[in-house]
Order: C-alpha cells, then sequence, then structure tokens
C-alpha cells in the first residue's frame, strides 16, 4: 500500500538518494563519462541542496512510501514564470520520480495526484514541465494526466545534450 505526505526537511537523505537512483535507473545510458553524472548528483542531489529546497517557501515536495520504505518524490515549484507560457500564474512540475520496481504500483499516479490538488487548490492557472522527448512512458503518463506539448528546449549535464519537450495543463 502506497502512504503519500507533505515531506519534511528530515525526509533530505531519502530525496538526495531517491534522485540519484531513479535518475540513474532512467537516464545513465544516455551519458559516456560517469564523472559527467556523478557531478551532476553532487550538484542537484546533494542533502544540503535538498534540505535547502525543501525550505524555499516556493516549493513543495511530497513523499511516497511502500511499506515504510521510501520508494519515490514529487516536487512543485510555484511562481516558476516560462517563455513557453504567456501568463505569470504557472507553476512547474519539477519532479516525479519513483523507483523502477514500484513504477506497477501506481506510485507515479498517486504523487500526480497530491501534487495536482495542490496545483488546483493555488491561484496560478497553468501547471508546465519538461519531459524528454525519447522518455515514452512519462510521455504517456503526463498525456494520460492532461498535459499538452507547448515546446521545445535542449538541456546539457557535462558533455552530454539532451532535447526536452515542455508540456502544460490550464487549470480549469
Amino acid at each position: 500500500m502506497i502512504q503519500i505526505r507533505t515531506a519534511t526537511t528530515e525526509d533530505a537523505q531519502h530525496i538526495a538518494l531517491l534522485g540519484r537512483v531513479t535518475f540513474t535507473e532512467t537516464f545513465s545510458e544516455h551519458f559516456r563519462d560517469p564523472k559527467d553524472l556523478f557531478d551532476y548528483f553532487e550538484r542537484t542531489f546533494s542533502v544540503d541542496k535538498i534540505r535547502s529546497s525543501i525550505q524555499n517557501p516556493n516549493n513543495k515536495f511530497w513523499i511516497a512510501f511502500w511499506n515504510e520504505l521510501p520508494i519515490g518524490y514529487a516536487k512543485l515549484k510555484v511562481n516558476s514564470p516560462t517563455d513557453f507560457i504567456d501568463s505569470a500564474d504557472v507553476s512547474q512540475l519539477q519532479k516525479i520520480y519513483v523507483l523502477k520496481e514500484f513504477l506497477d504500483k501506481k506510485a507515479g499516479k498517486a504523487l500526480m495526484d497530491e501534487l495536482m490538488t495542490s496545483f488546483e487548490n493555488s491561484d496560478q492557472k497553468y501547471i508546465w514541465l519538461s519531459v524528454l522527448n525519447s522518455n515514452e512512458r512519462a510521455l504517456q503518463f503526463y498525456d494520460k494526466n492532461g498535459f499538452s506539448k507547448v515546446g521545445e528546449h535542449q538541456f546539457s549535464i557535462g558533455k552530454e545534450n539532451f532535447d526536452f519537450f515542455a508540456l502544460s495543463k490550464q487549470k480549469i
């Protein structure tokens, strides 16, 4: 059974580790140099950085558990305008990461539901996200959840360049 709750600074270690493991499970094959991946983890998934991000009032985190084991997390950044949407009332779905072995348990959907409830109860009008254009599983997941493509952009990590789709959804 999946339990979802709002994450606190005490969850920073779990979230940092989940970020590293789930990113590795999903994207490690795209990296020729393991050092690029490690350096990215040190910048993006350090415990201090996650703790600081949780304390930022514009960020909201949720953590998912399976029998008390942390298996995934989601992050919503409130007030995150983008060139892809002509509005200032925009939030960004920055992360929904779930350990591979728990993907079929619908933890991603449970995290998405929590995040979207928070968005629906906010004064924000749009929500957007970036997804690797070759990540078919994620693209299908976001399509099922009502997101549509609004643009494309690139992102670099170390020596690697990635092509992303920007997707968005408007509050009804």
